[in-house]
This record gives C-alpha cells, structure tokens and sequence, in this order.
C-alpha cells in the first residue's frame, strides 16, 4: 500500500473516531446540567490543545511569523463573529431553555472543525517524510478522536440543536481531518503557515466563547471540570509516542 493510500486509511479511521464521540454522547440524552459539564470539560481539552500542542509545534515549523500568526487566526474569529455575520442575530435565537447560544456553537464548530483539519496535515505530514512518523503522528492523533467528537455534540445540544445537528458535526469533524490528509498531500509547506492560524482559532473558541459560559456557573466544581479538561489533554500528551 502507498503512502497516500495509508495515510487515507487511517485518516477515515480517525474521522470515524471523531463520529464515534458524537454517537456516544448522542445516545446517552444528558440532562442540561450533565451537559455544562462536558462544556467545561471540553473548553478546558481545546486550551490544553492549543497551548501545549498546536502553538509550540506551529513556533518550531515557523519560529518567525508563527506567534503573529496565532494571533491572527484568533482576532480572525473575532472579526467573523461580531462584524461580518450580524445577519445571524446571534443573541436572538437564543431560548431560555438553552444553555449556550446558537452563535457559540458555530464558533467551537469553526474552531473544533479547523483544529481537526490540521489533525489530517499532521498525519499527512508524516508520511510524506516516513512511514514510520506518519504511524506515530496517526497514534497521537487517534487518542484525542473521541473527546473532539465528544465536545462537539455536547455544545450542539446545549446550545438547542438536535441529535441530527449533533452527529452531523461530529461526522463534518471526521471530514474535516480527510480534507487535511488530501491538502497536505499535494501541497506539504501549506502546514507552516495553517497550523499557527488554527492554534489562534482554538484558543478563541476556547478562551473566549466557552469559558465565559462555564463561568456563568458559581461555585469550584465547573472550575475543576475545566482544569479536568486540561489535566486530560496533558496525560494524552505524556502517553502519546511523540
């Protein structure tokens, strides 16, 4: 088999790793106060994402423009949601029954689905430089999956959308990690400059959209479920091979 053709395969895999999250969380029916919980927890896996493996990966590919661009990729978000999409009346969708809004759950999509995309660069990378590393990068990818799929079809629902809207997301996660195989497979130094723009997106959906919403919730417990999130994405990190 070529190394296109394996890192395809075991990009499905990991895409289908990410519905997989979105199923699990789907035929569970959380309540309303079991789903602030997986935001919290989702809010905190995305930071520990972005901070302790996006940015410092992007700064070693790019040492130069990459902390610029980070922060480009982060005011970018922050330019789509409050001047170029008004039309979508955010704050007026929103029910009483809800506990994030509609705009909220756009975001983490954008920033979940962006994030996911350059989960696919990583593995394509890899085998364009050795069977071997694209393997390894495929194993580190493949254990943050579930939690993706997980995170997004708990702030679909929270945010009033139904199950359908939850797994499609969770399956446009999948998508979005195949897309990231095939860009990197034709064009391979697209990563210096996508991976910096995406760690800025992550830290804005996460930081800004998400945390704020946890917040909303007195008391240390949604606190510690936030530092739960974290804490879990740095033991995937210990644990994975690279």
């Amino acid at each position: 088999m070529s190394k296109l053709w394996l890192s395809l395969t075991l990009g499905v895999a990991a895409a289908l790793a990410d519905y997989l999250g979105g199923v699990l969380l789907v035929r569970r029916s959380p309540t309303a106060r079991s789903l602030r919980y997986f935001v919290a927890l989702g809010a905190g896996f995305m930071l520990g994402a972005a901070v302790l493996e996006m940015a410092p990966e992007a700064i070693t590919l790019n040492p130069r423009w990459a902390p610029l661009l980070i922060l480009a990729g982060y005011c970018i978000v922050h330019l789509l949601e409050h001047t170029l999409v008004p039309h979508f009346h955010f704050g007026e969708e929103t029910h009483h029954d809800e506990m994030l809004s509609k705009r909220t759950s756009y975001s983490v999509l954008l920033g979940l689905g962006v994030h996911t995309f350059f989960d696919g660069i990583a593995i394509g990378s890899g085998f364009v430089l050795s069977s071997w590393l694209g393997w390894v990068i495929f194993i580190a990818v493949f254990l943050h999956k579930l939690p993706e799929g997980f995170t997004v079809a708990s702030v679909m629902l929270a945010s009033g959308r139904g199950r359908s809207a939850a797994l499609n997301s969770a399956m446009l996660l999948g998508a979005m990690t195949l897309a990231g195989v095939l860009a990197i497979s034709l064009q391979p130094s697209w990563v210096r400059e996508g991976l910096p723009l995406s760690a800025g997106v992550t830290i804005y959906v996460a930081a800004t959209d998400l945390v704020p919403e946890v917040n909303r919730e007195p008391g240390i417990r949604m606190a510690l479920v936030f530092f739960a999130g974290v804490a879990i994405f740095f033991l995937l990190k210990l644990l994975s091979p690279i």
